[in-house]
């Protein structure tokens, strides 16, 4: 399987928090999966830490993010035009840059946000639904 890691979720799965879900865990700890981080997201975290909403070490994001064993997808022109074409179900722009690279690059979002359901991708939100 292959994984786009909402921000909340790689959060959560760098903190060993446990509102992880547990399917969410297994999917992302499973070696036969492939698991991407989003600039989108390493720019939301940066944002949060910047108002002083989120203590996290930002200026080592590459390396945590290499050491975990994730792959760093960056934000092309297709889906910033793809993002900007999305139904406006989700108002929060990194949410929807995740959606549109998920569509883009036929990857599942592990996500528990409900608000992403509305849109044609597929997610991984850990409870099965």
């Amino acid at each position: 399987m292959r994984l786009l890691l909402d921000t909340h979720i790689l959060l959560w799965w760098l903190s060993d928090d446990p509102a992880l879900p547990a399917a969410a865990k297994a999917a992302i700890a499973d070696p036969g999966s492939g698991v991407f981080v989003s600039a989108a997201s390493v720019w939301e975290i940066a944002i949060k830490h910047a108002l002083g909403r989120l203590d996290f070490p930002i200026a080592q994001m590459a390396a945590i993010v290499d050491e975990a064993g994730f792959t760093p997808l960056g934000i092309e022109f297709e889906h910033a035009v793809r993002a900007g074409g999305l139904p406006p179900h989700h108002q929060d722009p990194f949410d929807r840059m995740l959606v549109a690279q998920a569509q883009h690059e036929g990857l599942t979002i592990v996500s528990v946000d409900a608000m992403i359901r509305r849109y044609a991708v597929a997610i991984l939100d850990g409870s099965n639904n």
